[in-house]
């Protein structure tokens, strides 16, 4: 017995929570730009009104749930900066980059031409 998947109502949640989490990403935004002087935790580049559209709050511990009012979780940094503190994660949980690549990978299991002269037949 196969049950019928109520796209609608997955659509519904899945916009409630797209929805809730801009406005927490609205409320600690505007915290942080409360908080902090204007300018990228990495680069330095300096921000004003024209152009902080372009400056993004960074979650230290990678955890946008855990959003304390003293931003002490929070640093702000430009979208390019931003774009790479995310990027050196991402290497450095699979190990396609930086220290983690040199670890050794396990092999294949599976050897897809092991019995492949009995399948051919013999000559």
């Amino acid at each position: 017995m196969t049950r019928k998947i109520d796209t609608a109502k997955l659509d519904r949640l899945s916009a409630e929570a797209r929805r809730a989490a801009e406005e927490r990403g609205r409320g600690y935004r505007e915290q942080a730009l409360k908080l902090f002087p204007w300018v990228c935790g990495r680069c330095a580049r300096e921000f004003d009104r024209s152009n902080v559209r372009e400056l993004t709050v960074h979650h230290k511990d990678h955890n946008h749930d855990n959003n304390p009012p003293d931003g002490s979780n929070w640093e702000l940094l430009c979208v390019y900066c931003h774009d790479n503190e995310h990027q050196r994660l991402l290497e450095a949980g699979n190990g396609s980059a930086g220290a983690d690549s040199t670890k050794e990978k396990p092999g294949a299991t599976h050897s897809p031409f092991a019995d492949l002269k009995s399948l051919l037949g013999k000559d």
